[in-house]
């Protein structure tokens, strides 16, 4: 199944983000389970948030998956949306 992660950040957390960036990507790359993932981005082209496409078995993996993240255990994050979705295009 697929399952998006809709994540923003808290107000002024940029180089939370910054600090853990690294550690974010490593996570995504040795997790093997992310089909694309990017940041939002404010009107002023900053990073503002995540998503992240997860392909895995269950809605459970899914949330322990977000609950790893390094910008999760950081505190990045005001809101996260965990949702299963179905791709149609693309």
């Amino acid at each position: 199944m697929r399952v998006a992660l809709i994540c923003r950040d808290k107000p002024g957390a940029l180089q939370t983000r910054l600090d853990n960036r690294a550690a974010h990507l490593a996570h995504i790359e040795s997790s093997g389970v992310v089909e694309m993932a990017g940041p939002f981005l404010g009107e002023d082209g900053g990073m503002t948030g995540s998503l992240v496409v997860l392909n895995v078995e269950t809605l459970q993996a899914a949330r322990d998956w977000a609950a790893a993240d390094p910008y999760a255990k950081a505190g990045l994050f005001e809101s996260v949306t965990i949702s299963e979705w179905k791709k149609v295009v693309g």
